[in-house]
């Protein structure tokens, strides 16, 4: 297993991203699903340069991006960003696609479950052609049911990638596998195979180490599941606005690189925006974190 990490939870320039991964001993990024803000030449460059490489990216479901909508014209448009971002991976010679396939925030039905779940393998399998063809995979992520009405659980996750195609995996988040699962052991378990990423942030969605996981037991049966990829830091750090605030360096102002879309999408994630310095400290924490339950998963 390896160190990587998402990149959409703070704004700010693409090299400035790349550097602090390098010095806190990171391997790879899962680049943010924006495929027309990155130079994807440069970018290679870039992770060339700092020894880091792309194992992917995620889809930022904003509003109007959404496979699931009452629609049509919405969701061939969504078709077309995922394909986008799957052409951008394969520029930078990355290797997996996460797909969350419905707005994140929307939790109200606008059809049918039968029309949801069609309308979901049609566009799902127009997009697995494309990802066919990039050699780049796919993995449908799950996400809690306060951000999503679709997909909240592994086995919902397997049955809709089994329709979708035989490469067709599944992405587990540490956070959200916490409050959806029975057994989010177990879970891991179940997807055995199919499980081709996997999210990481604590039970609280703070750096890995900042809350009651055991990170141990968790890298440990994450191999048990036949999982030896990217573990990728995907916290969401709170903003504490009462006097007992921890972390009074917490919050900063808005990068210039800030869209009002990325800032709603931040802000309902529970989060803002934060400063260098914190930031940075959380991206430390989780390497150290993840670094030693690895070491230890291993009988290091």
């Amino acid at each position: 297993m390896f160190l990587s990490m998402h990149n959409w939870m703070r704004a700010e320039p693409i090299d400035v991203t790349i550097r602090r991964l390098a010095k806190y001993g990171y391997d790879s990024i899962e680049i943010e699903g924006e495929p027309k803000k990155y130079n994807t030449k440069e970018v290679r460059q870039l992770l060339k340069e700092h020894h880091l490489n792309c194992f992917g990216s995620v889809s930022l479901m904003f509003e109007g991006r959404d496979l699931i909508h009452a629609d049509e014209a919405v969701r061939a448009s969504t078709v077309q960003y995922l394909k986008d971002c799957i052409t951008m991976v394969k520029e930078l010679e990355g290797r997996e696609m996460t797909i969350v396939p419905s707005q994140v925030g929307k939790v109200k039905a606008m059809a049918s479950p039968e029309e949801e779940w069609a309308w979901a393998v049609e566009g799902l399998k127009e997009i697995y052609a494309h990802s066919e063809q990039a050699g780049v995979v796919l993995g449908l992520e799950p996400l809690n049911r306060f951000e999503t009405n679709f997909l909240n659980r592994h086995d919902q996750a397997i049955l809709l990638a089994n329709e979708v195609g035989p490469n067709c995996g599944v992405c587990l988040d540490a956070f959200h596998i916490n409050i959806e699962e029975a057994d989010l052991h177990q879970a891991i378990l179940n997807t055995g195979k199919k499980l081709v990423a996997f999210h990481v942030a604590d039970n609280n969605r703070m750096a890995c180490g900042q809350g009651d996981y055991d990170w141990v037991r968790l890298v440990t049966t994450l191999k048990a599941a036949g999982y030896d990829s990217a573990l990728t830091v995907e916290f969401v750090a709170p903003l504490d606005r009462t006097p007992a605030n921890p972390y009074k360096n917490a919050m900063a102002a808005a990068e210039a690189e800030l869209t009002p879309e990325q800032l709603k999408f931040i802000e309902d994630h529970g989060s803002g925006v934060l400063s260098d310095e914190f930031y940075s400290w959380l991206v430390e924490i989780s390497a150290k974190t993840l670094k030693h339950a690895i070491e230890k998963a291993e009988g290091r």
